[in-house]
């Protein structure tokens, strides 16, 4: 499962980005415009990590202006992780989770519909938006347009959650939840689910997710998996039948909020 999942991750990044290697560690770099990807193992690669190698990728990540980040599974490439806070990255922990059978079936939030949007769907644009606003920080300018060239081509599947009650129907009001889904084959992963503030505590990234999970499911996919931010949002994806099979590892920069706030 873990090789599949392995496999996922090195072929997601290259429908929009190019690799750059770097002995046993790969640095994907987008093309074009979008959000910034990170580098991560080589495909296959499972033995120790030299910090020089992390050097190198860090070095040639501020010569592109992108974020010094790095991403991989803890239990497929155990090497990596001394290397990388030797090297002065904080490395944080997810939950790498894995749905077994068919997603389990949870309350329909009241007054709200939850769909799948396809490229020219009126509510795309705010649907693209909502995650955003959940984490705190505005879209890129076409990012909206970006995805539904996903969409088109298979990349990406939406879903959002919308207020029934809202004057103009769902075509005319802001989304209240929304996420992705990015299938690769007969693997997908569920990225990117958030809801709004005002909207939140009410099970909408519950039916998000779960709307993600029969889509994927009905196109083919045998392997659907996700990370979870921590543990009490395990709990939660646990409801629809995700299990935690191993640890999704993030490095990044420390932030100079961040130092000061530990000083």
């Amino acid at each position: 499962m873990l090789k599949r999942i392995e496999a996922y991750y090195d072929a997601v990044p290259r429908s929009s980005a190019r690799a750059e290697e770097f002995g046993p560690l790969t640095l994907f770099v987008r093309e074009g415009k979008g959000w910034p990807f990170y580098a991560r193992p080589a495909l296959g690669y499972e033995g120790e990590v030299p910090v020089a190698a992390v050097e190198r990728v860090r070095a040639r990540q501020r010569e592109l202006g992108v974020p010094e980040a790095f991403e991989w599974v803890a239990e497929t490439a155990p090497g990596l992780r001394a290397a990388v806070e030797a090297s002065g990255l904080t490395v944080h922990e997810h939950p790498l989770m894995v749905l077994e059978g068919g997603p389990l079936a949870v309350p329909e939030p009241e007054g709200v519909t939850v769909r799948m949007l396809d490229a020219d769907d009126p509510g795309l644009e705010s649907a693209v938006a909502a995650p955003y606003a959940a984490f705190g920080f505005p879209p890129e300018p076409g990012t909206a347009g970006r995805t539904a060239e996903r969409i088109t081509a298979g990349l990406t599947r939406l879903a959002a959650a919308f207020d029934d009650d809202a004057e103009g129907g769902t075509a005319g009001v802001a989304a209240l939840s929304a996420g992705q889904h990015q299938p690769v084959g007969d693997v997908s992963e569920v990225v990117g689910v958030g809801t709004v503030p005002a909207a939140r505590r009410r099970g909408l990234g519950l039916a998000v997710t779960a709307a993600l999970v029969a889509d994927a499911r009905a196109r083919g996919a045998e392997l659907v998996f996700l990370s979870a931010s921590d543990a009490d949002v395990a709990r939660l994806y646990g409801r629809l039948g995700f299990r935690t099979v191993a640890t999704a590892l993030i490095a990044e920069a420390e932030t100079e909020t961040e130092a000061e706030t530990e000083a």
